[in-house]
């Protein structure tokens, strides 16, 4: 994942200048990494919970690094394409083994092959009773056409 870097006047097209302010910084509180990704401050606790987040503390407020940003980027995009949690916190655990991210990479290619092949099967049989479902449409309709009115 890359960081994109902002200017000191705004953001890039398509971003709010809220994402650009946040993109400048090192450190976040909940606040700004809750408005920048859409997610509830009750949301970053629980994956602070669950050990996926680990914020610095300064008083009773939260202060996230960059590496937490980028951590909670990848848990809401591994949770958006249905994997688990524990699975993803078993993917991001590997970054930290010293070998330039080889074997964090390999897990991730395998788990994300393994997720593609069950998708397939799901759009198989979602076409499968789709197919179906049209079918038992058009039989009903070509009864309903032949009853008296």
């Amino acid at each position: 994942m890359t960081l994109m870097t902002f200017t000191e006047a705004g953001s890039r097209e398509g971003e709010t200048p809220a994402q650009g302010i946040v993109s400048r910084k090192t450190c976040f509180t909940i606040r700004d990494l809750a408005a920048e990704f859409g997610v509830t401050a009750r949301t970053l606790r629980f994956y602070e919970e669950k050990g996926l987040l680990a914020p610095a503390r300064k008083g009773q407020e939260r202060l996230y690094s960059r590496r937490d940003r980028a951590r909670l980027k990848l848990v809401l995009m591994g949770r958006n394409v249905g994997f688990p949690l524990e699975d993803v916190r078993a993917m991001l655990d590997l970054y930290d083994l010293g070998d330039g991210q080889a074997t964090q990479l390999r897990v991730a290619l395998g788990r994300f092959e393994e997720k593609l092949a069950e998708l397939e099967r799901k759009r198989r049989d979602l076409d499968q009773a789709r197919a179906e479902l049209t079918h038992a449409c058009e039989v009903v309709r070509a009864r309903l056409a032949r009853q008296p009115k």
